[in-house]
């Protein structure tokens, strides 16, 4: 049997707590690997203004894959002032290891499930295939901005209040959008589609006001959608989509959006299905993949034993489909179904006092 080595990002906040609830599960249910574990996370940037050291980096490209916990991201203010004295001088920006681990292994597809459980939100099975290295997040950012980019940019003077405007008081975030991003993501979202038998895939855009980047997008998701007759594809508006979804949830079945959208619409299904407590995550290149629940860091509820650990253990099931263990991977999405749906250990979130170590151990008396 294989032993998989397997890169452990504990990160901020109740990161530790639910991976190590996973873990109990992975363990019980016979999943064989070695757990490699490496730094990532607030206090990393704050003692050493790295919070994803190149020594973590060289971890992860020994492993087969990574499960991350959670991460703490703060304004760009708040990270200087916590910044160690001795570095404050060196001028070092923040960035969020998550976003940088999906650069660094060009994890360019975020694939998101949302599926509701019985006593948990309301029915819906949809699956949120997110673009995760380009769009509003390409970590393209100016400011102060300078006049003559400003300049630059509105050549025809349509907005002279941008003229007039100090440089400090201006700032632009770049959405980037590559015909070969948007033909990947896409595409991946179909082969998501056909491998579940899904029937319908949908592209969320705002092609009518962003004409040049949500028009590329839009352009190329219709190339690619006449290579896939089989699946039915349409296109919605993302103000639009959010509210179909809160209407007519059942009308969706596989997402695909850029990365701001995606972002958006998955916190938004989760919402739908019960709470990010059961949002399990998967950012997945052409050779590396890393887990992630869907929750953030969670500080209020830290060290308190009482996360939700059912996102971490679902993000685990789609690692076991990864690295193809199928069995296990199915025989774990079922023990979380079961307890969720008998509804006799609950989370503080789920409207119950169950701890992590609880639900953890209901899971896995549920899987045998």
């Amino acid at each position: 049997m294989t032993t998989y080595q397997i890169g452990w990002l504990g990160g901020d906040g109740i990161g530790p707590e639910v991976l190590d609830a996973a873990r109990s599960v992975l363990d019980a249910i016979g999943f064989r690997a070695e757990y490699i574990p490496a730094d990532i996370g607030w206090k990393y940037w704050c003692e050493e203004g790295n919070p994803l050291p190149e020594r973590t980096l060289d971890v992860l490209r020994s492993t087969n894959c990574a499960m991350f916990g959670a991460i703490t991201s703060k304004p760009a203010s708040d990270a200087a002032r916590e910044l160690a004295e001795p570095l404050r001088a060196r001028n070092l920006k923040y960035s969020s290891p998550i976003v940088q681990l999906r650069r660094e292994f060009n994890l360019f597809a975020n694939i998101r499930p949302a599926q509701s459980f019985a006593g948990a939100g309301q029915p819906i099975d949809v699956i949120v295939v997110r673009e995760n290295t380009e769009g509003l997040y390409s970590g393209l950012e100016i400011h102060p901005t300078p006049q003559s980019l400003v300049s630059a940019l509105d050549p025809a003077r349509r907005l002279p209040h941008l003229r007039e405007a100090n440089p400090a008081d201006l700032a632009l975030s770049v959405r980037v959008t590559t015909r070969v991003g948007c033909e990947r993501i896409v595409r991946r979202a179909f082969e998501v589609a056909r491998s579940l038998g899904r029937k319908r895939v949908t592209l969320v855009e705002k092609a009518n006001v962003l004409r040049a980047t949500g028009g590329l997008m839009t352009e190329v998701a219709r190339e690619v959608a006449a290579a896939f007759p089989d699946i039915q594809f349409r296109e919605a508006h993302i103000d639009t989509a959010c509210m179909d979804l809160v209407r007519r949830p059942s009308e969706f079945d596989v997402i695909v959006a850029e990365n701001l959208f995606g972002d958006i619409l998955s916190d938004l299904t989760a919402g739908l299905t019960g709470g990010p407590g059961l949002a399990p995550s998967a950012n997945i290149g052409e050779t590396y993949a890393v887990f992630e629940p869907v929750h953030g860091s969670a500080p209020d509820i830290a060290g308190k034993g009482v996360a939700n650990p059912c996102a971490a253990v679902l993000s685990a099931s789609m690692m076991l489909e990864w690295l193809g263990e199928r069995t296990l991977a199915q025989r774990l999405h079922a023990a979380v179904r079961r307890v969720l749906t008998e509804a006799r250990t609950k989370t503080p979130d789920l409207g119950g006092t169950a701890t992590t170590k609880q639900m953890a151990s209901a899971i896995i008396a549920a899987a045998g």
